[in-house]
Order: structure tokens, then sequence, then C-alpha cells
């Protein structure tokens, strides 16, 4: 299992610092969070992609927040494929292994939701197989609004379409869509039933405490507000041999990702 901030801490001023600042602080995994859009030089990203394998910390990538398969404006479908292949290329010269995409919003037409992230999805399949792109998992993230797509079986239905997807376990999301759900182990050990059959050889997950309302997620929060207590996800996980990536998106990137470690005995320091 490993642990990481979304996004670079502050503490560590350059990306290379925060990768080596996340090293310090016993963690090995980070987000890179590209979600104004993933402006960055190849030889850039391969030069921090250098760092975080020296240091063994395992990068994932986060697609647009604007990216919307399912979107009213044929133009944003055709930019969505460009924000989405962006992050690819980005995450192949980083060595990132997965990049991880808010599909889609029902918006007036939650209907046709499925279909259209089914075809966008497979226009970037079709771009990374052109472009020689094997190594990086197209990840689409389970929402926390009501109104968007991504719950794991929206995302199941995805992967008997496409190939190379594989969902990405937000717990805090799945709590609040459905209106706290999450309040005991068993529920979340239900909840990993269901996501580590579809979640290929990683499972990667984030998490976070969460303040939601009746439309689902509001914002989200630092795990001390234990809603939901991520010590029920640990204790959950307790005796599991799965490889697992837990990138914390609470406001509290680094210092929560730390205290998650810190909740399974055999990673306490």
């Amino acid at each position: 299992m490993r642990f990481g901030p979304a996004g670079y801490p502050s503490e560590g001023k350059t990306p290379e610092g925060s990768l080596r600042y996340t090293k310090e602080i016993g963690l090995s995994a980070l987000e890179v969070e590209f979600v104004r859009g993933a402006r960055i030089t190849p030889e850039r990203a391969r030069a921090i992609g250098e760092a975080a394998k020296a240091l063994d910390i395992r990068l994932s990538c986060h697609a647009p927040y604007f990216v919307s398969f399912n979107s009213e404006e044929p133009e944003t479908r055709v930019k969505s494929i460009g924000w989405v292949m962006d992050t690819v290329r980005a995450a192949h010269e980083l060595g990132a292994y997965i990049i991880v995409i808010h599909a889609a919003s029902y918006g007036k037409s939650p209907d046709t939701a499925l279909d259209s992230v089914v075809e966008g999805l497979l226009k970037c399949k079709e771009k990374m197989d052109d472009e020689g792109i094997k190594d990086v998992i197209l990840g689409i993230e389970t929402m926390g609004k009501k109104g968007q797509f991504g719950t794991l079986k929206e995302i199941s239905k995805i992967m008997d379409s496409v190939g190379g997807v594989r969902p990405v376990l937000d717990v805090a999301h799945v709590h609040a869509r459905d209106g706290g759900c999450l309040k005991t182990k068993e529920d979340m050990s239900r909840l990993i039933g269901e996501f580590f059959p579809l979640c290929g050889d990683i499972a990667h997950f984030h998490i976070s405490g969460i303040k939601y309302g009746d439309k689902g997620e509001i914002s989200h929060l630092p795990l001390s507000s234990k809603d939901p207590d991520m010590q029920l996800l640990a204790d959950a996980l307790a005796d599991s041999e799965q490889d697992c990536t837990f990138i914390c998106e609470s406001p509290l990137i680094a210092e929560d990702a730390v205290v998650f470690r810190d909740m399974f005995p055999r990673y306490r320091k």
C-alpha cells in the first residue's frame, strides 16, 4: 500500500522539492494535479518523473476538471478528448501509471451520459494506440454529486466497452452521494467488495472527509471530521494483500495522508 498527497505539498517549493518532502514524511505516492490544464513540457515531465522514480514515489495524474464528455456543446466534447490526451501524454512522460478523470455530468441528457462517455473514451484510446502509449490507465472517478456521472456500476459498464479503463474510488464521494452511507466497517467492506473486482493490479483511492447535502458533495474536509470515518476503511483493509494507492484530497493533503497511513498498524512508525 502506498499513501500520498493530491498535488505537490507547498513545503517543497518545487516539484522535486515536494517529492523529497513527501518521501521525508514517510509517503510513497503523489498525484500530479493537472486540474486546470496539463501544461508541462515533455522534458520537464521526464525530469520530475526521474526524481520520483529515484525516490520510489508512485505517480498518478488528475485530468482537468472541465472534461465533459456529455456536454450539450459538441465543441466541449471534442475539447474533452484533447484535455484527456494532454494529461495522458504528460503522464506517459512522468511515468505516472493512471490518470483520474471526471467524465461527465448528466446535465439535460442523463440518458445519453453512458454512451457519450464511452464514445469519448474510445476516441482517446484510439489516439493512445496511434501514439503508442500503452502504460497509462484511464481512471474514471466515482463522483460525489448526484448530478454527476460516475458510480461504480456506471464505470463497470464503461469497462465493458472500453479497454484500459479502471475505476478510481473516491470513498468520501460515495459517502456524500448516498447521504452518508458509510457508517460501519461492514459498509466499507461492502464497498471494497464491489471495487476490488474492477480495480485491476492497483486499486487507486481518493480519501478525505466531506461536507454534503441533499444533492451530494459540497466540499472536502480534513480526516478529523470523521465523515466518513477513514479508520473504518483502514480496518476493512487491514488484512488485504491488494496493492493500493491512497491519494489524500483533504485540505491537509500531506498531513492527512500520514494520518491515514498510521491508521494501519503495519505502517505505523
